[in-house]
């Protein structure tokens, strides 16, 4: 009797056990469930809203791991969680190609865009741009203000930085910046001086920079400097002098703005840079010549120009005689009269 009344007991017994074991495994198979929804959303969903909406800034330093990384993007905001984003970083095989530099992230930017951009390396790319026709003591100024390189630039010789609007990264040493400038400016000067035209007055590299820079100082109009470039060859091939202003004007200031209008004493001043008492060129580049003004010079078009003035119109008027020369003078010099300029 005792053994037959056992038996429903034990099936309780049972079945309770059973039940609650169903039910354990059902709650921690939700929390998974949740833990998962709530990873996957933290991965692809909206990140975290910047504090004023503007994009977050972070610097991850060369040879970070994978921990600091993440705990820089939590600190920043830009992630919520910096263990999801060592998990995702993990899973999808990232972990071990995180790069280094300065990474710019938009308010709410998701979890997956802030690892893809740091696994690319889209690093913030700042931008420094050299203007033709300038020194390189303007060069290096321009280097000096931009306040996300560090180091000092060297000063380099007249005419060895090509002028271009170069990027570099936060941190980066300014003389690393300006030794990219120069070697663009060699990789270029040998291509052009590889394909010059035959026949030029010119025999070294150095002499087309010098030339290069004349023109590039001579006219401020593009389409001119193949034209103006021709009347400095034609000159040179006459045994003529140059006469270009902005020669004089470099001899006195370096290049910085003279200011004024030029003396008939500095006309007449036996300098190294005056090329109105100098035969040939002078000693050195004026400034730095750009592509144009480089490319101009070592393939000039076929003229007969020997004389070039003023037209008022920003341009030149060309002439390949003296007479013609002096008419394009006297309506230079009307044009002056006439708007006081």
């Amino acid at each position: 009797m005792s053994r037959k009344a056992s038996r429903p007991a034990g099936l309780s017994l049972m079945r309770r056990l059973l039940i609650m074991a169903m039910s354990a495994f059902a709650t921690l198979s939700l929390a998974l469930v949740v833990v998962a929804v709530w990873a996957v959303w933290s991965y692809r969903g909206p990140g975290p809203a910047t504090t004023d909406g503007q994009p977050a800034v972070v610097m991850l330093r060369k040879g970070a791991g994978l921990n600091e990384i993440a705990a820089s993007l939590e600190r920043a905001k830009v992630v919520r969680s910096s263990a999801i984003f060592i998990a995702a970083a993990q899973v999808t095989g990232s972990a071990r190609g995180l790069k280094a530099g300065e990474y710019e992230f938009p308010s709410k930017a998701p979890m997956s865009r802030v690892l893809g951009d740091i696994r690319a390396g889209r690093i913030v790319r700042h931008q420094v741009t050299i203007p033709e026709g300038i020194t390189v003591e303007m060069a290096i100024d321009i280097l000096n203000k931009e306040d996300a390189l560090t180091g000092v630039a060297p000063t380099p010789p007249e005419g060895s930085i090509l002028p271009e609007t170069y990027d570099y990264q936060r941190g980066e040493d300014r003389a690393a910046v300006l030794q990219r400038m120069m070697d663009a400016r060699d990789k270029l000067l040998a291509t052009l001086w590889a394909k010059r035209k035959a026949g030029l007055p010119i025999s070294t590299p150095e002499e087309a920079v010098i030339l290069a820079s004349i023109v590039e100082k001579e006219t401020g109009v593009a389409s001119e400097r193949p034209q103006v470039a021709s009347v400095f060859v034609n000159r040179l091939m006459k045994g003529m002098r140059l006469e270009s202003d902005p020669t004089i004007i470099y001899g006195i200031t370096k290049g910085r703005p003279l200011g004024r209008r030029i003396f008939l004493s500095e006309l007449k001043a036996p300098t190294p840079y005056n090329t109105y008492a100098i035969e040939g060129l002078p000693p050195t580049p004026i400034a730095n010549p750009g592509r144009a003004s480089l490319a101009a010079v070592l393939d000039p078009p076929a003229t007969d120009y020997i004389f070039f003035v003023a037209d008022g119109s920003g341009g030149h008027a060309f002439a390949a005689t003296y007479e013609e020369h002096q008419r394009n003078v006297e309506k230079w010099r009307a044009w002056r009269a006439r708007t006081g300029k």
